[in-house]
Parts: structure tokens; sequence; C-alpha cells
């Protein structure tokens, strides 16, 4: 599981950036402060073509709970796929593992909240359980919690209060209670819930084979 980190933390890795990353939980890190952490936080700075690279792929990393090494390992997999544009892949992958999964489908308020379900084995996956975070599903798995998991708080707040306006298409949930659900097709770049430049990643990235 990637470094957990604090709630006044998360407000301050959004401010750095200038953007909400849904996957960090609560809402609101920009509402009273639009402008980065600190004391200079709202002047005015010039930063180098390297540090705007930087903070794009710092998105990934922050959103999808990850840590540097496991973003290189899925841009070095995404780059051995030659069906379609690698960054392309990279997200869909992103978006396919199962901390992401759990997130998307509301079954989790946060990225971290999801991974701390799945590493205690709450999470079943065609029935089975899977306690690998970064487990990706394929299509037509079907993904449901364990009765310890229906039960948790965490899957109860994710319900109650939703961080996700919607579900991607890509899932079919079943029933009205909204405990089980199919991956009926892979993500699409265009479900990364937050704005973020594709091509600034893969400038950042292009050395690596």
């Amino acid at each position: 599981m990637a470094k957990s980190t604090t709630g006044r933390s998360r407000f301050k890795l959004q401010r750095a950036l200038g953007l909400e990353l849904p996957g960090l939980g609560k809402s609101g890190a920009l509402d009273r402060r639009p402008y980065g952490p600190g004391v200079h936080g709202n002047r005015r700075k010039k930063i180098s073509d390297y540090a705007v690279r930087m903070k794009e792929k710092q998105k990934l990393v922050y959103h999808y709970a990850i840590r540097e090494k496991q973003l290189v390992n899925y841009v070095k997999s995404a780059k051995r796929d030659r069906s379609r544009a690698w960054m392309d892949t990279l997200l869909i992958n992103l978006e396919r593992r199962l901390t992401n999964v759990l997130f998307r489908l509301n079954w989790a308020p946060s990225m971290l909240a999801a991974s701390q379900m799945v590493s205690h084995g709450q999470v079943l996956v065609n029935g089975k359980k899977v306690d690998r975070a970064s487990f990706l599903l394929t299509k037509g798995d079907v993904i449901s919690l364990t009765d310890k998991g229906y039960n948790n708080q965490l899957f109860k707040q994710g319900l109650e209060s939703p961080r996700m306006s919607g579900v991607p298409a890509c899932y079919n949930v079943e029933g009205t209670d909204k405990k089980k659900a199919t991956l009926v097709e892979y993500p699409l770049p265009s479900d990364v819930p937050f704005e973020y430049n594709g091509q600034l990643v893969t400038e950042y990235y292009w050395k690596v084979k």
C-alpha cells in the first residue's frame, strides 16, 4: 500500500498542484486557499518546463495512491503494448487497478481506504479473495465484497457520501443495493476523473524503455 498521508498534507498536495484529486478523499482543498501551501504560496512563481512535467505525473502518483517506482513500471508495461498510444494504455491500466475500481464504484471514500479494504481481504473478484491493490481487472470480471466488507464503515461511507458523482459506463452495477458490479468494457482515458495533460507525462517519461 502506498504511504498514507494526513488530511492536512493531502490538502497541501492538492494546493501545490492547483487541482483537486478525487482519489485523495475529502473535497474542498482549494475552496478557501486556491494557491500553493506556505507563506509565499500565493505569490506568482516562474517554474521550469521540467517542473511543469513533473507536476503532471505527480497527479497520477497522488490520485492513484502509488509510488513513483510503481508508475515507472506501469509506463514500461504500457510502452510494450503496441495496440494504442502508450499513454492511453497507461491510463487504462491505472483505471483497471482493483483499488481504483472500488473507488470508482463509490465503495470506498478514497483510494487509500480502498487499499485498506483490499489488504484486509474484504474484496472478491469472480468469487475469490484478492488482496493485491495492483490487481488489474479484465472484461467480464465480477467484483463484490465479503460480508465483513459490506459491514465495513468505509464501504458504508462510500455509498452514503459518494466522492464521485457517478459510476463510469464501463461498469454494470447490479441490484438496488449496489453490492455487485461487472467490468463490461475496459475504461477509457476519458474516464480519468481529473484534468491532466497526457503530452506532458509522455515528455516526462520519454527516456523510460
